[in-house]
């Protein structure tokens, strides 16, 4: 459920969060085995009838999961930006 409470109206858009558009920002629920996908189908079944419209969020089998490389682990720490929850510092973009 905290899923579905942190995605909010983003469930309803497609390839999108918040002002973040493309496919990278699609929403899904990726499960390993049959429990998973019949916990995660009932949510969304439960989900559509709270938002009164079907969502947008996939569900698929998990596939294979690569880690990123250490340079792109803690990307804002390591640029000195705070990135705990709440911050509202201004994010920096630097290259």
């Amino acid at each position: 459920e905290l899923f579905w409470t942190r995605l909010g109206d983003s469930a309803l858009t497609l390839n999108r969060v918040g002002n973040d558009q493309g496919t990278q920002y699609r929403s899904g629920v990726y499960f390993h085995d049959d429990e998973q996908r019949v916990a995660a189908e009932a949510m969304k079944e439960k989900m559509d009838v709270a938002f009164g419209k079907k969502t947008v969020v996939e569900l698929k089998p998990a596939s294979e999961f690569w880690v990123a490389e250490d340079y792109h682990q803690q990307y804002l720490e390591k640029g000195g930006q705070n990135a705990s929850k709440g911050a509202t510092d201004t994010i920096r973009c630097y290259g």
